[in-house]
């Protein structure tokens, strides 16, 4: 699986963990020199606090597009060190 916006690879992996429909990449397959870290959270009842980094390509960024939880609850364990995507990034096979 790819992760894409602004015409680059952001991640990519055949590792991917699908929840409620968003593929989790490992987080050494997503490419560091895109991600910028912010403090924005959310928290979900059954996986826990998340938290986001925007993406920065080419100048553009996309803020808050990628989240991850640094330490989900139990029932979400696996997705621990995964990332996902959204607003408008492409994930493709």
């Amino acid at each position: 699986m790819k992760a894409i916006w602004n015409n680059q690879v952001i991640a990519e992996s055949d590792d991917t963990i699908v929840v409620e429909n968003n593929h989790y990449f490992p987080k050494e397959s997503v490419k560091p020199e895109f991600l910028r870290e912010c403090s924005t959270q959310s928290t979900c009842p059954w996986k826990g606090v998340a938290s986001y980094y925007s993406l920065e390509v080419d100048g553009e960024q996309n803020r808050d597009a990628a989240w991850y939880y640094p330490e989900p609850k139990e029932a979400a364990s696996k997705i621990a060190g995964y990332i996902a995507f959204w607003k408008g990034v492409k994930i493709t096979d």
